[in-house]
């Protein structure tokens, strides 16, 4: 019998814990506090590279730190809660959260706010793995949990797009600093419900942890990340590829490692089946499309288009509430379509909305922005949706962790790479686009190669520029304006080209509905 009285009373019973409803509200709570976190640096970015006078690939770091590290250490964290009690590593997650939020938001520097997000995606790897595979441990295969997993990643994504909307209130209240304490009110509630609630123990592992491969997984999935960030960056295509090359020699060690571990932090066994890999591939790619989309959109509606803060942020509305309509139109797809069919829905509305964002221009209205994040919206939820369910039915419960972890590695790899990914391309084609503009200036002979530096380095590194010649600001602001345009299309027009090969990954690596569902019933 469990120890404490939350583990006694909440003991499932019917399919369900006991007082489902307050166990639901601490891991939904919990989670929502993790995906605030991604966001925030996001929307502040124009505001701390006006405070820091950065470049686009420091901004471009600012913002996806978070996602850096919450993707090195889901997998271990993941493996470690599995082991040593999930409500604990759960609580420590949220409670490390409000410190490393408060370290960010004191930062006197671009790369001291880098580490301190970092820290802050650590303490996200500590809590948001275990809210998904307490959800399994807890709820029983069928309807009800996948019903409470579509509930789940709803409501993770839509914390991802309410964070956006409380930063933009918050930087047209206070100064950007502020931005990074978003979550600590809601920690603070998500703490003591945990605490309250949730099981001490529910199924957790005996096995020793596979400490060696933790420690390799967190060091190829950095590597990654950070490769991918710089490699098309402007300047970084050495280090960006000596980062991938190093990535991949560590991603077979791991491999290695885990074929031939007694205790495996990831069973391969698990993971190479189709019903576990192609998914957990097809939702990194959808999340990371809604990732690296808005963090593109975000400084394109602001720097381009001229939204406020606050504006930008509400301009992804349309998204939440796409996300709310289509949470149980996805629940009940994947039990009548299947995985396959279910994943391919979402990609289709992925696609529309990429190619309505390729239209995007600086006086476009706001119809057509609003109807991409809508379209959006549904797109990521059908595939999550299906995607979740697939892994979670693919792994033993014992291993709840590995399966919650590699979901929320569709959202924290899948969102760091893609941001990565999209913001390298914005930040070399914003470059390579302004540099045109300079060599076809007819004062380009007197633009010293310091200059030509500042005014590629970032959309604000120019507007700083520009501030300090007030002769030339207005044609300075206007080549910025239309470089980050130019930048901003080829990052949609790439994000457009891997949703079609996640598509076609998909729709050619999948059974149907009928062989999916007797794969099932001979586990």
């Amino acid at each position: 019998m469990p120890s404490d009285p939350a583990s006694a009373e909440s003991t499932v019973r019917g399919g369900a814990p006991r007082r489902a409803g307050w166990v639901l509200a601490a891991l939904l709570l919990a989670a929502v506090v993790c995906n605030i976190n991604t966001v925030v640096a996001g929307i502040a970015v124009p505001a701390i590279g006006e405070r820091f006078d950065a470049s686009q690939t420091a901004l471009n770091l600012v913002a996806l730190a978070t996602g850096l590290g919450l993707s090195v250490s889901v997998l271990y964290l993941g493996a470690l809660a599995d082991r040593y009690g999930r409500k604990q590593m759960l609580l420590l997650g949220v409670a490390f959260t409000v410190v490393a939020g408060a370290l960010s938001s004191l930062s006197w520097s671009v790369e001291t706010l880098i580490a301190a997000q970092v820290l802050v995606g650590l303490a996200g790897g500590m809590a948001f793995p275990t809210t998904l595979s307490l959800i399994t441990a807890l709820w029983a295969e069928g309807p009800g949990r996948t019903g409470v997993i579509a509930l789940w990643s709803s409501v993770s994504s839509m914390a991802t797009i309410a964070g956006s909307i409380l930063a933009g209130a918050v930087l047209v209240l206070a100064s950007w600093p502020w931005v990074f304490l978003l979550s600590v009110p809601f920690a603070v509630v998500a703490f003591v419900l945990v605490l309250l609630f949730v099981p001490a123990r529910v199924g957790e592992s005996s096995d020793p942890v596979d400490h060696l491969g933790g420690v390799l997984s967190a060091a190829a999935l950095g590597s990654l990340v950070l490769g991918v960030s710089l490699v098309f960056a402007p300047g970084g295509a050495v280090a960006g590829g000596a980062l991938l090359i190093l990535a991949l020699v560590l991603l077979a060690l791991f491999g290695w490692r885990q074929a031939r571990a007694r205790f495996p932090l990831f069973e391969l066994r698990v993971a190479r089946q189709r019903l576990f890999w192609l998914p957990a591939l097809g939702g990194l790619i959808a999340v990371g499309t809604l990732g690296g989309s808005m963090f593109v959109g975000e400084q394109f509606m602001q720097s381009v288009m001229g939204y406020s803060p606050l504006q930008a942020g509400v301009a992804v509305v349309p998204a939440v509430l796409s996300l709310l309509l289509a949470a149980p139109l996805s629940a009940r797809a994947v039990g009548r379509l299947g995985t396959r069919s279910t994943m391919l829905i979402g990609y289709a509305f992925l696609l529309i909305a990429m190619l309505g964002m390729l239209l995007w221009r600086e006086h476009s209205p706001y119809a057509l922005i609003g109807a991409s994040f809508f379209v959006i919206g549904i797109g990521v939820t059908f595939v999550l949706t299906a995607s979740r369910r697939a892994l979670t039915s693919s792994t033993p419960v014992r291993r709840a962790g590995m399966a919650s972890a590699t979901s929320d590695l569709q959202s924290d790899l899948g969102g760091a790479v893609m941001q990565a990914l999209l913001g390298a391309v914005l930040a070399s084609g914003f470059a390579v686009a302004f540099g045109r503009r300079i060599a076809a200036s007819p004062e380009a002979a007197g633009i010293g190669a310091e200059a030509t530096r500042a005014l590629q380095a970032s959309y604000e590194s120019a507007a700083q520029f520009a501030s300090r010649y007030p002769q030339y600001s207005d044609e300075i602001l206007a080549g910025a304006r239309e470089s980050l345009l130019d930048g901003s299309l080829v990052a949609f027009f790439v994000g457009t080209a891997v949703i079609l090969a996640g598509a076609i990954a998909v729709r050619v690596g999948l059974p149907s509905h009928e062989r999916e569902r007797r794969s099932m019933m001979l586990r």
